[in-house]
């Protein structure tokens, strides 16, 4: 389950930018995973001229050992000593060593990853290209399609919306409580009655989405046969891959509210719509929404 839960913040997390800077007293004994190609580190006190200097190398694992403020250092007060092992240690400003680093956490190291600009915008660029063919090409095949012609069943809808919500949530996060975010990135959790409120909030609602994705796979299964419910369950999939990107993006412009809503009042909408069944099958019984063939028996229905 951690491992789900990992991914699934992979995907929800993805337009994180490494900005963050911590705490300094709070960095003793810390670890951390080398990023970089490598990182030099100056042997000697900062305060004493630098001779010796070693290197640490790209997923090397360092410990912060201890940590040094010089007010009269015009390039960053702050240093901090770093550990390989006995052998490799040394000091390096601050502002060199957050570039360079990630902490040693799953979590973090996956925010990490997905947190560049141009990987963002790439992933943007791609979700809807290949979102909006993939459902060009399931109308034309007349399948079943969120919000269009859907299922009678509300957990694709909601996921949809949860999705978007969570997104704008985020993105909301990352303008309004920046600092919060940096404690979070240093400190994951998924305990969200551990967290400040709005971080708990957004924590639940990844579990919310998690929860209700299960939800929605088990019931599609049930209500279509097993072509019908993949072909369903892959545009479902292209819908919330482009209500993620678009109300990350939209919401750091401020637009992203205003859609949110216009959003859910659609998909309720749709749902009321197109969604309830109006007709039995002759053969079987099972409900449909529009005569034709049934997905279960497929008795011809007119």
């Amino acid at each position: 389950m951690r491992s789900v839960v990992c991914l699934l913040l992979v995907f929800l997390l993805s337009s994180c930018y490494n900005q963050v800077r911590h705490t300094p007293d709070e960095w003793e004994g810390y670890n951390f995973i080398v990023t970089a190609d490598s990182i030099r580190l100056v042997c000697q006190q900062p305060d004493e001229l630098p001779f010796d200097s070693v290197v640490v190398y790209n997923d090397d694992n360092i410990v912060v050992a201890d940590i040094m403020t010089l007010p009269m250092d015009t390039v960053d007060s702050v240093w901090v000593k770093v550990a390989r092992d006995q052998s490799t240690q040394g000091w390096i400003h601050e502002s060199e060593l957050l570039p360079g680093v990630s902490p040693d956490d799953p979590i973090s190291r996956f925010i990490d990853i997905f947190s560049d600009v141009h990987l963002l915008i790439f992933l943007a660029f791609v979700v809807v290209v290949f979102g909006i063919y993939g459902l060009r090409k399931l109308s034309r095949r007349n399948a079943y399609i969120v919000h269009f012609r859907d299922i009678s069943s509300f957990y694709p809808s909601l996921l949809a919306i949860l999705v978007a919500t969570s997104a704008v949530f985020y993105a909301t996060i990352q303008m309004f409580a920046e600092e919060s975010w940096k404690h979070f990135y240093y400190h994951p959790t998924l305990n969200p009655f551990s967290l400040p409120l709005h971080l708990g909030l957004f924590i639940i609602s990844v579990w919310a989405i998690i929860i209700i994705a299960i939800a929605t796979v088990e019931d599609t299964f049930k209500r279509l046969n097993a072509a019908e419910a993949v072909l369903y369950l892959c545009g479902l999939g292209a819908v919330c891959a482009v209500n993620y990107v678009f109300y990350t993006i939209a919401t750091l412009y401020y637009i992203g509210y205003p859609c949110l809503l216009f959003y859910v009042l659609f998909a309720f909408r749709q749902y009321f719509k197109h969604s309830h069944p109006r007709y039995r099958c002759g053969s079987c019984g099972s409900e449909l929404t529009h005569k034709g063939a049934c997905p279960s028996c497929g008795a011809i229905n007119e």
